[in-house]
């Protein structure tokens, strides 16, 4: 700070993921969403029940939602119903309670905050109802936003360009990827989410966004690995455990003001900034 001036902070927005990042795993959510997507695919898809278990999870590994690994092995699905039978369902009250700490966080942090999520907007809306911070945020990016339903086709410029186009033939996608044959070519989702890299890129679109002077919350390590190589500032919530990808580890997101005090001190230098001018301005009078 010079001649009365203020620099420019280092980061000007904070983007979070929701679910696992905002509230625990223990919340028991996250479970409860696995547990809706199996009986969808179960009662809805006809997955045998003995190949359910492993695909859901073998999807949403690779693909980074078990959806759009659904629809990458051919699964034609609609989209709002699987919203709502997976998201429609749940318990947010009784599971995810009001997080007063964290909106006091929130609502003191003086830089722009947005929501970064593969879930359909509703879902995030009633999570972010529950946990008491709905006006903590600009705005969410989510399925909604990042697809149109409209056209929902193969993204050319998805970050798998190894991937071959969607095909109409459904085939046993656990079988075809296990072993240790890492060469294999695997379909292409339709679906735009993260971990792909035009996710993010859109994000910053729609949001306009500047990833380096970006500091991104995920539990995630491959969506943050990939927020990495286009820029973004890391932050692994959950854990103490700093990996590849990732610049900071923060077992909680409440711990955001002792890993980041930068964030309020632009803020505090402002105030220290208007005091001067204002004494200065009496002394002078």
């Amino acid at each position: 700070m010079e001649n009365g001036q203020v620099s420019n902070p280092k980061y000007d927005c904070l983007l979070f993921d929701l679910d696992d990042t905002l509230y625990p795993l223990s919340s028991g959510i996250s479970a409860q969403i696995a547990k809706n997507i199996q009986e969808y695919m179960l009662q809805k898809l006809g997955v045998e029940p003995a190949k359910v278990s492993e695909l859901n999870f073998s999807l949403y590994k690779t693909y980074g939602t078990t959806m759009a690994g659904l629809r990458a092995i051919g699964y034609d699905i609609d989209y709002d119903d699987f919203h709502s039978s997976v998201h429609g369902r749940l318990p947010y009250k009784s599971l995810l309670k009001p997080d007063h700490v964290l909106r006091g966080i929130l609502l003191s942090l003086p830089v722009r905050k947005i929501i970064f999520t593969n879930a359909d907007t509703a879902h995030a809306v009633r999570a972010l109802r529950s946990l008491g911070l709905e006006d903590c945020f600009e705005r969410i990016i989510s399925f909604d936003t990042l697809n149109s339903f409209n056209n929902i086709t193969p993204n050319d410029g998805k970050d798998c360009s190894e991937m071959k186009p969607v095909t109409a033939e459904i085939f046993d996608f656990c079988e075809y990827t296990r072993g240790t044959d890492y060469d294999k070519v695997l379909p292409r989702t339709p679906v735009v989410c993260k971990p792909f890299e035009d996710a993010f890129e859109k994000a910053f679109q729609l949001a306009d966004i500047d990833p380096q002077r970006t500091l991104f919350f995920e539990d995630s390590i491959r969506n943050l690995q990939t927020a990495k190589r286009l820029g973004l500032h890391t932050v692994a919530v959950g854990t103490s455990v700093r990996s590849t990808g990732v610049d900071h580890a923060l077992e909680s997101i409440h711990n955001i003001r002792e890993a980041f005090p930068e964030l309020w001190e632009v803020d505090e230098k402002r105030e220290i900034v208007k005091y001067k001018v204002a004494v200065e301005t009496t002394v002078e009078a």
